[in-house]
Protein backbone atom coordinates (compact mmCIF):
# COMPACT_ATOMS: atom_id res chain seq x y z
CA UNK A 1 0.00 0.00 0.00
CA UNK A 2 2.73 2.54 0.88
CA UNK A 3 4.33 1.52 -2.49
CA UNK A 4 1.57 2.16 -4.09
CA UNK A 5 0.80 5.46 -2.60
CA UNK A 6 4.90 7.06 -3.16
CA UNK A 7 3.98 6.27 -6.61
CA UNK A 8 0.69 7.82 -6.71
CA UNK A 9 2.61 11.17 -5.03
CA UNK A 10 5.64 11.07 -7.76
CA UNK A 11 3.27 10.98 -10.27
CA UNK A 12 1.62 13.99 -9.05
CA UNK A 13 4.79 15.75 -8.45
CA UNK A 14 5.88 15.02 -11.91
CA UNK A 15 2.60 16.48 -13.12
CA UNK A 16 2.92 19.64 -11.04
CA UNK A 17 6.30 20.03 -12.39
CA UNK A 18 5.37 19.14 -16.23
CA UNK A 19 2.32 21.71 -16.03
CA UNK A 20 5.06 24.56 -14.13
CA UNK A 21 7.16 23.85 -16.90
CA UNK A 22 4.43 24.00 -19.58
CA UNK A 23 2.94 27.01 -18.07
CA UNK A 24 6.51 29.21 -17.73
CA UNK A 25 9.19 27.97 -20.66
CA UNK A 26 9.71 30.92 -22.71
CA UNK A 27 7.48 30.51 -25.57
CA UNK A 28 9.49 30.56 -29.29
CA UNK A 29 8.39 32.78 -31.84
CA UNK A 30 7.88 31.66 -35.83
CA UNK A 31 11.09 33.34 -37.47
CA UNK A 32 11.53 35.36 -40.94
CA UNK A 33 11.75 33.18 -44.15
CA UNK A 34 15.74 33.33 -44.31
CA UNK A 35 15.66 33.68 -47.66
CA UNK A 36 13.28 36.66 -48.01
CA UNK A 37 15.49 39.72 -49.60
CA UNK A 38 12.46 42.03 -51.06
CA UNK A 39 13.67 45.29 -50.38
CA UNK A 40 11.95 48.20 -48.33
CA UNK A 41 8.31 48.24 -48.16
CA UNK A 42 6.45 51.56 -48.92
CA UNK A 43 4.21 53.33 -46.72
CA UNK A 44 1.63 53.19 -50.10
CA UNK A 45 2.42 49.45 -49.98
CA UNK A 46 2.30 48.99 -46.33
CA UNK A 47 -1.22 50.66 -46.60
CA UNK A 48 -2.60 48.45 -49.28
CA UNK A 49 -1.26 45.35 -47.01
CA UNK A 50 -3.81 46.31 -44.43
CA UNK A 51 -6.61 46.44 -46.42
CA UNK A 52 -6.01 43.51 -47.94
CA UNK A 53 -5.75 41.87 -44.11
CA UNK A 54 -8.93 43.93 -43.13
CA UNK A 55 -7.26 45.15 -39.70
CA UNK A 56 -9.56 48.44 -39.24
CA UNK A 57 -12.48 46.80 -38.93
CA UNK A 58 -11.76 44.98 -35.39
CA UNK A 59 -9.31 47.11 -34.66
CA UNK A 60 -11.20 50.46 -34.32
CA UNK A 61 -14.20 51.01 -31.90
CA UNK A 62 -17.38 51.97 -33.16
CA UNK A 63 -16.98 55.91 -33.06
CA UNK A 64 -13.43 55.68 -32.06
CA UNK A 65 -9.87 56.59 -33.55
CA UNK A 66 -8.72 54.16 -36.47
CA UNK A 67 -6.82 51.32 -35.05
CA UNK A 68 -6.74 52.54 -31.60
CA UNK A 69 -8.68 49.45 -30.40
CA UNK A 70 -11.61 48.65 -28.11
CA UNK A 71 -13.78 47.54 -29.94
CA UNK A 72 -15.94 44.45 -28.20
CA UNK A 73 -16.29 41.01 -30.52
CA UNK A 74 -18.56 38.91 -28.76
CA UNK A 75 -16.99 34.89 -28.42
CA UNK A 76 -19.53 31.88 -27.19
CA UNK A 77 -17.05 32.02 -24.18
CA UNK A 78 -17.46 36.51 -23.68
CA UNK A 79 -16.31 39.48 -24.84
CA UNK A 80 -13.12 39.89 -25.92
CA UNK A 81 -11.65 43.83 -26.63
CA UNK A 82 -9.79 44.65 -29.82
CA UNK A 83 -6.13 45.68 -29.02
CA UNK A 84 -4.49 49.39 -29.45
CA UNK A 85 -1.88 48.60 -33.09
CA UNK A 86 -0.68 52.48 -33.34
CA UNK A 87 2.43 52.90 -32.37
CA UNK A 88 1.83 54.16 -29.19
CA UNK A 89 4.83 52.92 -26.96
CA UNK A 90 2.56 52.58 -24.00
CA UNK A 91 -0.60 51.03 -25.07
CA UNK A 92 0.07 50.43 -28.55
CA UNK A 93 2.64 48.53 -30.19
CA UNK A 94 5.49 51.42 -30.39
CA UNK A 95 8.30 49.39 -28.86
CA UNK A 96 7.77 45.99 -31.38
CA UNK A 97 10.38 44.65 -33.16
CA UNK A 98 9.60 43.21 -36.54
CA UNK A 99 10.31 39.76 -35.01
CA UNK A 100 7.56 40.37 -32.17
CA UNK A 101 5.20 41.89 -35.00
CA UNK A 102 5.61 38.98 -36.69
CA UNK A 103 5.14 36.57 -33.46
CA UNK A 104 1.56 38.22 -33.09
CA UNK A 105 0.49 37.40 -36.32
CA UNK A 106 1.92 34.02 -37.03
CA UNK A 107 1.87 32.85 -33.40
CA UNK A 108 -0.67 35.00 -31.34
CA UNK A 109 2.10 36.09 -28.77
CA UNK A 110 2.56 39.89 -27.81
CA UNK A 111 6.30 41.61 -27.34
CA UNK A 112 6.36 40.04 -23.60
CA UNK A 113 5.34 36.54 -24.75
CA UNK A 114 1.54 36.67 -23.59
CA UNK A 115 -0.64 35.10 -25.25
CA UNK A 116 -3.30 36.79 -27.25
CA UNK A 117 -7.09 35.13 -27.67
CA UNK A 118 -8.08 33.92 -31.21
CA UNK A 119 -10.50 36.51 -31.83
CA UNK A 120 -7.49 38.01 -33.72
CA UNK A 121 -7.20 35.49 -36.28
CA UNK A 122 -3.59 34.49 -36.01
CA UNK A 123 -4.53 31.19 -37.27
CA UNK A 124 -5.17 32.33 -40.90
CA UNK A 125 -2.06 35.01 -40.74
CA UNK A 126 -0.10 32.27 -40.41
CA UNK A 127 -0.23 32.03 -44.34
CA UNK A 128 0.67 35.81 -44.91
CA UNK A 129 4.00 35.33 -46.99
CA UNK A 130 7.09 37.40 -44.91
CA UNK A 131 6.69 40.37 -47.45
CA UNK A 132 3.39 41.29 -46.39
CA UNK A 133 4.23 41.33 -43.00
CA UNK A 134 6.88 43.45 -43.67
CA UNK A 135 4.54 45.96 -45.23
CA UNK A 136 1.93 45.42 -42.26
CA UNK A 137 4.89 46.10 -39.99
CA UNK A 138 5.95 49.54 -41.78
CA UNK A 139 2.69 50.93 -41.84
CA UNK A 140 1.75 50.13 -37.84
CA UNK A 141 4.85 51.03 -36.57
CA UNK A 142 6.43 53.97 -39.30
CA UNK A 143 3.10 55.50 -41.00
CA UNK A 144 0.33 55.78 -38.39
CA UNK A 145 0.12 58.11 -35.68
CA UNK A 146 0.83 56.86 -32.37
CA UNK A 147 -2.51 57.26 -29.79
CA UNK A 148 -2.89 56.64 -26.42
CA UNK A 149 -5.37 54.68 -25.64
CA UNK A 150 -5.65 51.90 -22.65
CA UNK A 151 -8.44 49.07 -23.69
CA UNK A 152 -10.35 47.13 -20.97
CA UNK A 153 -9.51 43.82 -20.31
CA UNK A 154 -11.05 40.84 -21.65
CA UNK A 155 -14.53 39.95 -19.92
CA UNK A 156 -14.37 35.61 -19.39
CA UNK A 157 -15.00 33.71 -16.55
CA UNK A 158 -12.50 31.58 -15.11
CA UNK A 159 -10.40 29.25 -16.34
CA UNK A 160 -10.92 31.13 -19.59
CA UNK A 161 -9.65 34.06 -18.29
CA UNK A 162 -6.09 32.70 -17.92
CA UNK A 163 -3.97 33.11 -21.08
CA UNK A 164 -1.84 30.25 -20.60
CA UNK A 165 -4.23 27.65 -21.01
CA UNK A 166 -4.15 29.44 -24.67
CA UNK A 167 -0.91 27.55 -25.50
CA UNK A 168 -2.61 24.47 -24.90
CA UNK A 169 -5.05 25.55 -27.22
CA UNK A 170 -2.92 26.38 -30.09
CA UNK A 171 -1.11 23.25 -30.03
CA UNK A 172 -4.50 22.02 -31.15
CA UNK A 173 -6.15 24.70 -33.00
CA UNK A 174 -3.13 26.42 -35.27
CA UNK A 175 -1.83 25.07 -38.69
CA UNK A 176 2.05 25.06 -38.74
CA UNK A 177 3.35 28.37 -40.24
CA UNK A 178 2.68 28.49 -44.26
CA UNK A 179 5.88 30.68 -44.98
CA UNK A 180 3.94 31.35 -47.80
CA UNK A 181 5.69 33.55 -50.91
CA UNK A 182 3.51 36.14 -51.73
CA UNK A 183 1.17 35.60 -54.89
CA UNK A 184 1.41 39.18 -56.06
CA UNK A 185 -1.26 40.96 -58.02
CA UNK A 186 -0.73 39.89 -61.69
CA UNK A 187 0.32 36.64 -60.56
CA UNK A 188 -1.92 33.51 -61.43
CA UNK A 189 -5.04 34.70 -60.58
CA UNK A 190 -6.16 31.49 -58.82
CA UNK A 191 -3.01 31.37 -56.91
CA UNK A 192 -3.64 35.00 -55.90
CA UNK A 193 -7.04 34.46 -55.00
CA UNK A 194 -6.03 31.80 -52.68
CA UNK A 195 -3.05 33.75 -51.33
CA UNK A 196 -5.91 36.35 -49.90
CA UNK A 197 -8.81 34.31 -49.29
CA UNK A 198 -6.49 31.95 -47.11
CA UNK A 199 -4.12 34.09 -46.03
CA UNK A 200 -4.65 38.21 -45.47
CA UNK A 201 -8.26 37.96 -46.12
CA UNK A 202 -8.72 35.45 -43.20
CA UNK A 203 -12.28 34.69 -44.76
CA UNK A 204 -12.10 30.94 -42.76
CA UNK A 205 -12.04 33.03 -39.81
CA UNK A 206 -15.75 33.75 -40.11
CA UNK A 207 -16.94 31.61 -42.96
CA UNK A 208 -16.14 28.63 -41.64
CA UNK A 209 -17.47 26.08 -38.72
CA UNK A 210 -15.74 25.37 -35.08
CA UNK A 211 -15.39 22.14 -33.56
CA UNK A 212 -15.31 20.92 -30.31
CA UNK A 213 -12.53 23.70 -29.26
CA UNK A 214 -13.84 26.37 -30.75
CA UNK A 215 -10.64 25.83 -33.37
CA UNK A 216 -11.34 26.35 -37.13
CA UNK A 217 -12.32 23.44 -38.95
CA UNK A 218 -9.86 23.96 -41.86
CA UNK A 219 -7.56 26.76 -43.29
CA UNK A 220 -7.17 25.59 -46.97
CA UNK A 221 -9.36 24.27 -49.76
CA UNK A 222 -7.71 20.87 -49.21
CA UNK A 223 -9.75 21.17 -46.27
CA UNK A 224 -13.42 19.60 -46.35
CA UNK A 225 -15.01 21.90 -44.11
CA UNK A 226 -13.17 25.16 -45.30
CA UNK A 227 -15.71 28.23 -46.12
CA UNK A 228 -18.33 26.20 -45.54
CA UNK A 229 -20.31 28.37 -43.43
CA UNK A 230 -19.87 29.99 -39.75
CA UNK A 231 -21.79 32.55 -37.06
CA UNK A 232 -20.46 35.65 -36.24
CA UNK A 233 -21.47 38.21 -33.68
CA UNK A 234 -25.50 37.18 -34.43
CA UNK A 235 -25.34 36.68 -38.09
CA UNK A 236 -24.58 33.97 -40.54
CA UNK A 237 -21.59 33.45 -42.46
CA UNK A 238 -22.94 31.76 -45.08
CA UNK A 239 -21.23 28.86 -46.97
CA UNK A 240 -18.81 30.02 -49.66
CA UNK A 241 -18.67 26.52 -51.16
CA UNK A 242 -20.82 23.64 -52.04
CA UNK A 243 -23.96 23.08 -53.54
CA UNK A 244 -26.17 25.92 -52.02
CA UNK A 245 -23.95 28.13 -50.67
CA UNK A 246 -24.04 31.81 -51.04
CA UNK A 247 -22.11 32.22 -54.44
CA UNK A 248 -22.98 28.76 -55.84
CA UNK A 249 -24.12 29.68 -59.44
CA UNK A 250 -22.49 32.85 -59.45
CA UNK A 251 -19.99 34.50 -61.90
CA UNK A 252 -17.21 36.06 -61.87
CA UNK A 253 -18.24 39.20 -61.84
CA UNK A 254 -20.57 38.92 -59.35
CA UNK A 255 -18.52 38.50 -56.43
CA UNK A 256 -16.38 40.96 -57.75
CA UNK A 257 -19.40 43.45 -57.75
CA UNK A 258 -20.56 42.23 -54.05
CA UNK A 259 -16.70 42.32 -52.69
CA UNK A 260 -16.44 46.18 -54.42
CA UNK A 261 -19.48 47.66 -53.73
CA UNK A 262 -21.97 45.14 -51.29
CA UNK A 263 -24.15 44.41 -53.78
CA UNK A 264 -25.14 42.38 -56.92
CA UNK A 265 -28.26 41.51 -59.21
CA UNK A 266 -28.68 38.63 -56.62
CA UNK A 267 -27.82 39.84 -53.24
CA UNK A 268 -26.46 42.40 -50.53
CA UNK A 269 -24.35 41.87 -47.72
CA UNK A 270 -25.77 42.51 -43.74
CA UNK A 271 -24.15 41.73 -40.17
CA UNK A 272 -20.04 42.12 -39.75
CA UNK A 273 -19.55 41.98 -43.82
CA UNK A 274 -20.87 45.24 -43.96
CA UNK A 275 -17.44 46.10 -42.60
CA UNK A 276 -15.38 44.39 -44.39
CA UNK A 277 -16.46 45.88 -47.35
CA UNK A 278 -16.51 49.59 -46.38
CA UNK A 279 -13.18 49.15 -44.45
CA UNK A 280 -11.15 46.19 -46.95
CA UNK A 281 -12.63 44.98 -50.23
CA UNK A 282 -13.60 48.36 -51.54
CA UNK A 283 -10.26 49.37 -51.83
CA UNK A 284 -8.86 46.17 -53.82
CA UNK A 285 -7.14 46.30 -56.96
CA UNK A 286 -9.65 44.99 -59.79
CA UNK A 287 -6.76 42.31 -60.22
CA UNK A 288 -7.09 41.21 -56.42
CA UNK A 289 -11.05 41.55 -56.80
CA UNK A 290 -11.61 39.38 -59.66
CA UNK A 291 -8.54 37.02 -58.13
CA UNK A 292 -10.54 36.08 -55.21
CA UNK A 293 -13.63 36.08 -57.63
CA UNK A 294 -12.25 33.35 -59.72
CA UNK A 295 -10.91 31.38 -56.58
CA UNK A 296 -14.24 30.71 -55.10
CA UNK A 297 -16.25 30.46 -58.64
CA UNK A 298 -13.44 27.93 -58.76
CA UNK A 299 -13.84 26.15 -55.73
CA UNK A 300 -17.69 25.88 -56.63
CA UNK A 301 -16.93 23.90 -59.85
CA UNK A 302 -17.66 27.25 -62.25
CA UNK A 303 -16.19 29.15 -64.82
CA UNK A 304 -13.27 31.02 -63.51
CA UNK A 305 -12.26 32.98 -66.30
CA UNK A 306 -11.91 36.70 -65.83
CA UNK A 307 -14.41 38.87 -67.24
CA UNK A 308 -13.03 41.31 -70.58
CA UNK A 309 -11.72 44.09 -68.91
CA UNK A 310 -14.70 46.38 -70.99
CA UNK A 311 -17.14 43.65 -69.45
CA UNK A 312 -15.99 44.76 -66.00
CA UNK A 313 -17.78 47.40 -64.12
CA UNK A 314 -14.88 48.60 -62.69
CA UNK A 315 -15.23 52.84 -60.72
CA UNK A 316 -17.60 54.38 -63.55
CA UNK A 317 -20.01 51.68 -63.27
CA UNK A 318 -23.84 52.31 -62.49
CA UNK A 319 -26.55 50.52 -61.11
CA UNK A 320 -28.28 48.11 -62.95
CA UNK A 321 -31.66 49.88 -62.08
CA UNK A 322 -34.57 47.56 -60.91
CA UNK A 323 -34.50 44.02 -61.82
CA UNK A 324 -37.59 43.08 -64.57
CA UNK A 325 -39.85 41.82 -62.43
CA UNK A 326 -42.72 40.91 -64.95
CA UNK A 327 -41.75 37.82 -66.76
CA UNK A 328 -43.12 35.25 -69.71
CA UNK A 329 -43.10 32.48 -66.82
CA UNK A 330 -45.86 31.59 -64.74
CA UNK A 331 -46.70 32.97 -61.29
CA UNK A 332 -44.97 30.54 -58.70
CA UNK A 333 -48.08 29.80 -56.49
CA UNK A 334 -46.47 31.71 -53.94
CA UNK A 335 -46.46 34.68 -55.96
CA UNK A 336 -50.36 33.82 -57.34
CA UNK A 337 -50.93 33.63 -53.53
CA UNK A 338 -49.77 37.42 -52.66
CA UNK A 339 -51.18 38.84 -56.08
CA UNK A 340 -54.42 37.74 -55.25
CA UNK A 341 -54.08 39.84 -51.44
CA UNK A 342 -56.67 37.53 -50.13
CA UNK A 343 -57.79 38.73 -46.57
CA UNK A 344 -58.16 34.93 -45.44
CA UNK A 345 -54.38 34.36 -46.30
CA UNK A 346 -52.42 32.97 -43.32
CA UNK A 347 -50.71 35.85 -41.21
CA UNK A 348 -47.09 35.02 -42.79
CA UNK A 349 -47.46 35.82 -46.25
CA UNK A 350 -50.04 39.21 -44.93
CA UNK A 351 -46.65 40.22 -43.02
CA UNK A 352 -44.89 40.25 -46.14
CA UNK A 353 -47.21 42.10 -47.79
CA UNK A 354 -47.42 44.74 -45.04
CA UNK A 355 -43.74 44.68 -44.85
CA UNK A 356 -41.69 43.61 -47.43
CA UNK A 357 -43.06 43.06 -50.90
CA UNK A 358 -42.96 47.21 -51.86
CA UNK A 359 -39.34 46.47 -51.94
CA UNK A 360 -38.89 42.53 -52.43
CA UNK A 361 -42.17 42.12 -54.99
CA UNK A 362 -44.67 39.62 -54.91
CA UNK A 363 -41.75 37.45 -56.86
CA UNK A 364 -39.19 37.76 -54.00
CA UNK A 365 -37.11 38.88 -57.40
CA UNK A 366 -35.97 42.16 -55.40
CA UNK A 367 -34.29 44.86 -57.43
CA UNK A 368 -30.85 44.42 -58.94
CA UNK A 369 -28.28 46.03 -56.56
CA UNK A 370 -30.83 47.83 -54.88
CA UNK A 371 -33.13 45.11 -53.04
CA UNK A 372 -31.64 41.18 -52.93
CA UNK A 373 -33.76 38.25 -53.80
CA UNK A 374 -35.38 36.39 -51.41
CA UNK A 375 -35.59 32.85 -53.53
CA UNK A 376 -32.94 31.22 -53.25
CA UNK A 377 -31.32 33.14 -50.58
CA UNK A 378 -29.01 32.37 -48.57
CA UNK A 379 -29.42 33.85 -45.84
CA UNK A 380 -32.88 32.98 -45.90
CA UNK A 381 -32.58 28.97 -46.22
CA UNK A 382 -29.70 29.01 -44.35
CA UNK A 383 -29.66 26.08 -41.90
CA UNK A 384 -29.22 28.52 -39.16
CA UNK A 385 -31.95 30.72 -39.19
CA UNK A 386 -29.85 33.69 -36.47
CA UNK A 387 -28.71 35.76 -39.62
CA UNK A 388 -32.34 36.26 -40.79
CA UNK A 389 -33.91 36.65 -37.53
CA UNK A 390 -31.14 39.46 -36.91
CA UNK A 391 -31.98 41.05 -40.06
CA UNK A 392 -36.32 40.95 -39.44
CA UNK A 393 -35.68 42.30 -35.67
CA UNK A 394 -32.54 45.17 -36.34
CA UNK A 395 -32.37 45.93 -40.23
CA UNK A 396 -28.93 46.52 -42.13
CA UNK A 397 -27.55 48.81 -43.87
CA UNK A 398 -25.12 48.46 -47.19
CA UNK A 399 -21.85 50.65 -46.60
CA UNK A 400 -21.03 53.53 -49.04
CA UNK A 401 -18.36 52.90 -51.93
CA UNK A 402 -16.48 54.63 -54.37
CA UNK A 403 -18.57 52.60 -56.89
CA UNK A 404 -21.76 52.62 -55.24
CA UNK A 405 -21.90 56.31 -52.66
CA UNK A 406 -25.17 55.81 -51.73
CA UNK A 407 -26.29 53.62 -48.52
CA UNK A 408 -28.73 52.09 -48.37
CA UNK A 409 -30.82 50.89 -45.09
CA UNK A 410 -33.73 48.38 -44.64
CA UNK A 411 -35.26 49.09 -41.47
CA UNK A 412 -35.76 46.77 -38.69
CA UNK A 413 -38.97 45.66 -37.34
CA UNK A 414 -38.09 44.75 -34.06
CA UNK A 415 -40.50 47.36 -32.90
CA UNK A 416 -43.42 46.23 -34.50
CA UNK A 417 -43.65 43.04 -34.64
CA UNK A 418 -43.70 40.38 -31.88
CA UNK A 419 -42.10 37.31 -31.38
CA UNK A 420 -44.77 34.93 -33.25
CA UNK A 421 -44.86 37.15 -36.10
CA UNK A 422 -41.29 37.54 -36.73
CA UNK A 423 -41.05 33.61 -37.03
CA UNK A 424 -44.41 33.26 -38.55
CA UNK A 425 -42.88 35.65 -41.22
CA UNK A 426 -39.25 33.85 -41.17
CA UNK A 427 -41.46 30.98 -42.05
CA UNK A 428 -42.99 32.54 -44.32
CA UNK A 429 -39.56 33.58 -46.48
CA UNK A 430 -38.14 30.38 -45.79
CA UNK A 431 -40.97 28.17 -47.53
CA UNK A 432 -41.77 30.75 -50.37
CA UNK A 433 -40.69 30.57 -54.24
CA UNK A 434 -39.57 27.31 -53.60
CA UNK A 435 -37.64 27.67 -50.95
CA UNK A 436 -37.00 24.86 -48.66
CA UNK A 437 -35.68 25.78 -44.76
CA UNK A 438 -36.61 24.20 -41.67
CA UNK A 439 -38.89 26.08 -40.02
CA UNK A 440 -38.37 28.49 -36.75
CA UNK A 441 -40.37 29.24 -33.55
CA UNK A 442 -41.12 32.39 -31.59
CA UNK A 443 -38.55 31.34 -29.10
CA UNK A 444 -35.57 31.77 -31.58
CA UNK A 445 -36.59 34.87 -32.05
CA UNK A 446 -37.21 36.01 -27.90
CA UNK A 447 -33.23 34.77 -27.69
CA UNK A 448 -32.32 37.51 -30.36
CA UNK A 449 -34.28 40.63 -28.98
CA UNK A 450 -31.65 41.16 -26.22
CA UNK A 451 -28.50 41.31 -29.15
CA UNK A 452 -30.65 43.85 -30.71
CA UNK A 453 -32.35 45.43 -28.80
CA UNK A 454 -35.55 45.60 -29.98
CA UNK A 455 -39.09 45.38 -28.53
CA UNK A 456 -42.36 44.77 -29.91
CA UNK A 457 -44.95 47.96 -28.75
Amino acid sequence: MKTFLRIVALLVVLGVVALAVFILWPVSRTDAVASFDGGTPTPEEGEYAMRLADCAACHTAEGGTPFAGGRPIESPLGTIYSSNITPDPDTGIGGYTLAQFRGALYDGLDDEGHHLYPAMPYANYRAIGEADVRRLYTYFTQTLEPVKNPVPDAELPFPFNQRWGLRAWKWVGLPDPGFAEVAEAGADPLARGAYLVEGPGHCGACHTPRNAVFAQAGFTAADGDFLTGGEIAGWTAPALRGPGSAVDGWSVQDIRDILATGRNAHAAINGEMQLVVRDSTQFMTEDDLTAIAAYLVDLNGGDASIPAEEETAGADARPAGFAETLTAEAETPTEALLNSADPGMDLGPRLYLDNCAACHFTDGGGADEVFPELAGNALVTADSPVGLLSMILAGSELPSTAERPYALRMPGFGDRLSDDEVAELANFLRSGWGNEAAPVVASDVTDLRGATNTAPH
